[in-house]
């Protein structure tokens, strides 16, 4: 079976050393809920272990939570996709993200910032949504 005929595929875990992860918890969740192929990884994670599992899972798309700063790592995370071949995966953030830190976050790469608030189903659409343009890109660079 061809990847696109699969379920979207979603990395959903946290860098650096915040371990709070109700947040991710509840996203993995409703994207489990909302058909899709959830691979969750505990807090703590480094950006090697992120670009190793994104590979070795063949993800679509990677969400990265943050609610201690953790986010003003997800630059080296991009540079760390790009250097694996892996920039065609689609990165979104979601936590506390202060808005004059946001835009360091969309330059780096990053597809979507998601605040505190944000409805679920919101979140859910928008990562299916980007699950099917990363295929698309997959699919013309064949």
């Amino acid at each position: 079976m061809e990847k696109s005929a699969l379920r979207p595929r979603v990395l959903i875990t946290k860098i650096g050393l915040d371990g709070h992860d109700r947040g991710s918890r509840l996203v993995a969740a409703a994207c489990r809920d909302a058909g899709m192929e959830v691979i969750y990884t505990p807090p703590w994670q480094t950006i090697a272990a992120v670009v190793k599992i994104a590979s070795e899972e063949d993800v679509d798309v990677i969400g990265i939570s943050s609610l201690a700063t953790d986010h003003l790592i997800v630059p080296k995370l991009m540079s760390a996709l790009v250097e694996a071949g892996l920039s065609h995966i689609a990165v979104v953030v979601g936590g506390i993200v202060p808005d004059n830190e946001e835009e360091a976050l969309l330059e780096s790469g990053v597809r979507e910032v998601f605040h505190p608030g944000t409805p679920l189903e919101a979140i859910t659409e928008r990562i299916r949504r980007y699950a099917i343009e990363t295929r698309a890109q997959g699919a013309a660079s064949e």
